[in-house]
């Protein structure tokens, strides 16, 4: 269920909003939970059988989507599925629109008396790829570029109450669970590693971003994003928590950063939102910056090849109907040879699993990067079990 943000830019509206939100959130995860194992049940028992008989059992996550499209429990789930992700973007937007003034005020007192001494750098002369201002991602109104005269923080709210709708509590209490697993286990699984300067592409609102500061705090962070409104929200809500982050307007396929100059390049959930093409510019900027010894790390959903076909295509619903068309694309890539083509040498790569930090005792989290966490079917899917998937490279 959505929680209170840990901010002073949360908003939960009325009564009406906040029931509002709650039953959008439960949706999701009855959906992404219950319905969702009818579906995999009804193509296990009936579907998948039928195919064995007829001899053209599917071999890829795009052959089961091709026998599944016309079947009455997929097209049950992806009605819902689908209707409930504009909810989300709907029942965050009124209650956010009526609290322009008030988050206005809560800004302007913060930059005011915060002693926060991070950076927000725009640039008004960047040209907004196709991939972000062509279509609205993730079906949310306006994409994350959207400008607000009254609020010109307004796209990066909507993406932050947005998410907490949408993750139904398993994003952790701040949003920052990906962010706070990912540090963590470079933490825990090279101790020794003490970077001074990290790079995160695509931060949008910084969630992720932020957790790099707290797990590395001598660190300088910046996060990185071709969206204003994103970065606008993102630097206050860092000014409210207490992290100096800076943030920067960059496109990650063209870093405006010298080479040899950063020691970690992350991102998350960022490299399937973009074409082939760029993926490979973004992973070649990667090796550029990196000092020799520096880490690039990615958490992704797992490719296409490591899953079964149900799997496989369970996870690429988004790529047809969540207005993300590069996502399957991503995902048959190779990732080995994606790392080797940007310089990086094949036996400095490395991929993992980790089971959510937020949701763990420190101590046991330990244990599981020293044990090593099992890949399985949660792996990178949004629901109960959960599992984060990473793969990177030593430059």
């Amino acid at each position: 269920m959505p929680q209170a943000l840990k901010h002073n830019l949360n908003v939960t509206g009325s009564a009406d909003d906040a029931a509002r939100m709650e039953f959008v959130s439960g949706l999701r995860s009855f959906i992404l939970n219950d319905v969702a194992a009818s579906l995999k049940a009804r193509y296990t028992e009936n579907i998948e059988p039928r195919l064995k008989n007829e001899g053209c059992v599917p071999e890829s996550g795009e052959e089961v989507h091709k026998a599944l499209k016309s079947d009455t429990t997929f097209r049950c789930y992806s009605s819902l599925r689908y209707n409930a992700q504009e909810m989300v973007w709907r029942s965050v937007l009124r209650p956010l629109m009526n609290a322009r003034p008030t988050i206005n005020r809560s800004i302007e007192e913060l930059e005011s008396t915060s002693n926060h001494r991070a950076d927000l750098i725009l640039d008004a002369s960047l040209e907004i790829p196709k991939n972000v201002s062509a279509l609205d991602v993730h079906l949310a109104p306006g994409s994350y570029i959207r400008e607000d005269p009254e609020a010109p923080w307004m796209a990066g709210a909507v993406y932050d109450h947005g998410l907490n709708v949408f993750s139904f509590g398993l994003m952790g209490r701040n949003l920052d669970d990906i962010g706070q697993s990912m540090s963590q286990y470079i933490h825990h699984r090279y101790p020794s590693f003490d970077p001074e300067q990290i790079l995160d592409l695509g931060c949008t609102i910084g969630h992720n971003t932020c957790a790099w500061k707290q797990v590395f705090p001598r660190a300088t962070v910046t996060g990185i994003d071709v969206a204003a409104p994103c970065l606008r929200y993102a630097h206050a809500r860092a000014m409210s928590q207490g992290h100096e982050v800076n943030f920067r307007q960059m496109n990650a396929t063209a870093l405006d950063i010298e080479d040899s100059s950063v020691d970690v390049v992350f991102s998350s959930m960022f490299l399937h939102e973009l074409p082939v093409k760029d993926i490979k510019k973004v992973m070649s900027e990667a090796y550029r910056v990196l000092r020799p010894g520096g880490l690039m790390l990615h958490m992704e959903l797992p490719p296409n090849s490591s899953l079964s076909p149900f799997d496989a295509f369970y996870l690429d619903w988004d790529a047809y109907y969540n207005n993300e068309p590069f996502y399957k694309s991503f995902r048959d890539q190779d990732f080995r040879q994606l790392r080797v083509e940007a310089g990086f040498s094949e036996a400095d790569l490395f991929e993992f699993t980790t089971p959510q930090y937020s949701y763990m005792d420190p101590d046991e989290y330990a244990r599981s990067v020293s044990a090593g966490a099992k890949f399985d079917s949660n792996t990178g899917r949004l629901a109960k079990g959960i599992q984060w998937f990473g793969f990177g490279a030593w430059k």
